[in-house]
């Protein structure tokens, strides 16, 4: 009988109700079949057990609030009042992101203290839905390196290996959700921040259109925030809760969220998938990665796709030197004050110092050229889809690193010039904005996790999302393969 590390039981005895997939939960709360009190709960107790082992969630809310506020859910329920789907979801929100009452410290001693006095869109339409929250899941310093890691509150660990990274800057997220410490979560994607931890922890997660979950301005942002689950349905509910138009939100797409709770059935016979790999090469790779990753081609066949490599030669290393341009650009402005701040500067981690120094150095033209960039890149994707119905990529190039390691220094026999240059798979689809999905492919010798990233047409998250139920049917990597804390 193997015995869960810390905990003292049997790691088989885990409660039946965070197993439930999230869709589930929602269902028997709407049934009155288990009470949002319960549900709190057993939650509360499932995560005092295991978050010691990964350090996921963190800003703990009072516990006698929760079950408080957990059974001010029931009493609505009791006359005839519910939210929504997420209606006493326990929910630990993005450390990025604000959630009213609780430390939005982005990681970062300059904010240790920093308490939020209001939601963020997102976050208020969760607790619209129902929801509660009950802390904030861990991310990198300012969210900067695909390994989450912070002076406040340390490193978050891999549930599939403890000693190795989680990812990031979703890593608290995605940990929390392997580990069933949460029944969905939201995050947010720079440069795959949904993408590289989902793979590497064996869930699934979408990186929406531009615009899908409203942000602000007037010019799209390479950030967005977008859904984290163990199901393509429980990520698609999480996608009809999060996105909608906002008057605040000048480049918000008017369609009605309500498309994102329909069927997701379909016939996917002789659709066509382009399967874009390293690009010829030219990305790095851990030896084994792409293999696993091209073991997913097989289910796609099963369900009537044909998967074939991209013949045409992209001009992806024009689309990474844009993207450095905008990552500069929006990183460095966005953060410059507190490189000017003679108290906060000592404080920032090199990262984040390496983008707002690049971001002194852009000139108008460097700006021109970023734009120009972008729109040629998007031109090169949308080209792609002239031939095929969507694209595949891996979603990482290495697999989970010793968490004690900064960022990968080399992959292969190639050098790793910037603190993300080991994460450009994922960059190219950042820039072009198309909407991404990550999806698990099962793991290599070791047990470790890997995924692909599945490419929809632009604003097509719901096509996306059927292709990917459909694969899901398939493999079902989430509930075939748990962590080996929760066997």
């Amino acid at each position: 009988m193997s015995v869960a590390p810390g905990s003292g039981l049997p790691a088989s005895e885990i409660p039946g109700l965070v197993l439930l997939d999230a869709v589930e939960l929602s269902w028997l709360i709407s049934r009155r079949e288990v009470s949002c009190a319960e549900v709190m709960e057993t939650y509360l107790a499932h995560i005092d057990r295991f978050n010691p082992e990964v350090n996921a969630i963190v800003s703990r809310a009072d516990e006698a609030k929760l079950l408080d506020e957990a059974r001010q859910r029931d009493q609505e329920l009791d006359r005839g009042e519910h939210r929504g789907w997420m209606h006493g979801f326990p929910i630990a929100v993005k450390d990025l992101s604000d959630a009213a009452g609780l430390p939005t410290t982005k990681g970062s001693p300059v904010f240790a203290d920093a308490i939020a006095d209001r939601d963020d869109l997102h976050v208020r339409r969760m607790r619209e839905a129902g929801a509660i929250v009950i802390g904030k899941t861990n991310v990198p310093e300012f969210g900067l390196g695909s390994h989450t890691f912070n002076p406040v509150f340390g490193t978050t660990r891999n549930p599939y290996d403890t000693a190795r990274s989680a990812g990031g800057s979703s890593g608290g997220a995605a940990a929390a959700l392997a580990l069933r410490l949460l029944p969905v979560a939201d995050g947010s994607d720079f440069m795959g921040s949904l993408r590289n931890p989902a793979a590497w922890n064996n869930i699934v997660s979408l990186r929406p259109s531009f615009g899908r979950i409203p942000g602000e301005g007037f010019l799209s942002s390479p950030s967005v925030i977008g859904p984290m689950g163990r199901t393509v349905r429980d990520v698609a509910m999480l996608l009809s809760t999060m996105a909608g138009p906002d008057e605040r939100s000048p480049l918000s797409i008017e369609q009605d969220p309500e498309l994102f709770t329909g069927t997701l059935e379909r016939d996917f016979d002789g659709v066509r998938i382009g399967w874009i790999g390293d690009f010829d090469g030219y990305l790095p790779t851990e030896p084994g990665l792409l293999e696993l990753c091209a073991e997913s081609f097989a289910a796609f066949g099963e369900i009537g796709c044909e998967v074939e490599p991209v013949a045409k030669r992209l001009p992806v290393e024009q689309a990474w030197e844009t993207f450095l341009l905008w990552r500069s650009w929006t990183v460095g402005r966005n953060h410059a004050e507190l490189y000017d701040d003679p108290a906060a500067r000592p404080l920032l981690k090199p990262e984040l110092i390496f983008e707002i120094e690049n971001y002194h150095r852009l000139r108008v033209t460097d700006i021109s050229r970023a734009l120009t960039g972008r729109d040629e890149w998007y031109a090169a994707v949308a080209e792609l889809f002239d031939e095929y119905d969507f694209l595949l990529a891996p979603s990482a190039q290495v697999f989970p690193f010793d968490a004690e390691q900064r960022w990968p220094q080399q992959i292969g026999d190639r050098s790793m010039d910037t603190y993300h240059r080991w994460m450009e798979a994922v960059a190219p689809w950042t820039l072009s904005g198309h909407p991404v999905a990550n999806l698990p492919v099962g793991c290599n010798a070791a047990g470790l996790p890997m995924g692909v990233q599945l490419i929809g047409r632009n604003h097509a998250e719901w096509s996306l999302l059927q292709l990917a139920h459909a694969y899901e049917r398939a493999t079902d990597w989430p509930h075939r393969f748990l962590p080996p804390l929760l066997r």
